[in-house]
């Protein structure tokens, strides 16, 4: 798997330096560098790049301002690099695949490139799946339900492994494992995961596109659960019920959504 990447960057010795650095990966190949942030909006519009390693602070066009000119197309995988600490938690906001201090280190590329590798090859295997798909309805629709269960599999690697969350000044970076409920308070969601409560700001339906729903499912208009650390179900009046978390803490499911509980109990 060839990683096409655009390196942006106003300043020269840090495109040199980045390129020097990327040698030593083979499956990266730099198909174009760019000097500010309009050249790079135009060249990945043109390149269509897996990967673009992208500079903050720049004249014009500041990295962030470079995302927001590709908001019409399907973005590449974006890495900022910056020589400024608190740039960290707007590159996270900006869902950046990772981000990089001046001078980049060579581990930390590493580590990086290897993140990068394995949320490319999560997304070209959702597409190759649905591609075969489409072929199969077309040409032989009776197979196409053969391949539903691997199919699925696959889709669910498009799933987050690891969420990005800023609460009180610092970046958190959480394992969808450990998260035990989630619950909706406006725009902002609390995240519990058993042994610490963290606030994300996103909407609850923005959350659940990014969560398994095999795993994570809605058990009250505002309570997301992970239904893999459900410890017991216990009922209740009217149809109602309590599940028992693996923290001893009990989330009520309410009659709207108590097929959830039918779907892991039998």
């Amino acid at each position: 798997m060839t990683i096409r990447t655009i390196l942006v960057d106003d300043e020269p010795l840090a495109i040199q330096g980045l390129e020097l650095r990327l040698q030593a990966h083979d499956d990266v190949e730099i198909i174009e560098k760019c000097a500010n942030g309009r050249e790079a909006i135009r060249a990945i519009k043109t390149h269509k790049p897996d990967l673009v390693f992208l500079d903050i602070q720049m004249p014009g066009f500041d990295g962030f301002s470079v995302v927001q000119g590709l908001m019409e197309v399907e973005p590449p995988l974006f890495v900022f690099v910056t020589a400024y600490s608190d740039h960290a938690l707007k590159a996270f906001e900006a869902q950046a695949t990772d981000y990089l201090m001046k001078p980049v280190d060579e581990a930390r590329l590493a580590d990086t490139l290897d993140r990068v590798r394995q949320r490319l090859a999560e997304k070209r295997g959702v597409e190759e799946v649905d591609r075969l798909r489409e072929v199969l309805a077309e040409v032989a629709p009776d197979s196409v339900e053969d391949i539903v269960d691997g199919g699925d599999q696959v889709s669910a690697n498009r799933f987050e492994k690891l969420i990005n969350i800023k609460d009180r000044g610092q970046i958190f970076r959480v394992d969808v494992d450990t998260i035990e409920r989630i619950d909706a308070a406006g725009d902002y969601m609390c995240i519990y995961t058993g042994d610490n409560t963290l606030i994300l700001r996103e909407t609850m339906k923005d959350l659940e596109k990014r969560l398994d729903p095999r795993r994570f499912q809605r058990v009250h208009r505002s309570t997301i659960v992970n239904l893999d650390l459900v410890k017991e179900v216990k009922p209740h009046t009217n149809g109602e019920c309590f599940l028992v978390l693996g923290s001893g803490a009990q989330v009520k499911v309410s009659r709207s959504y108590r097929d959830v509980v039918a779907r892991f109990v039998h």
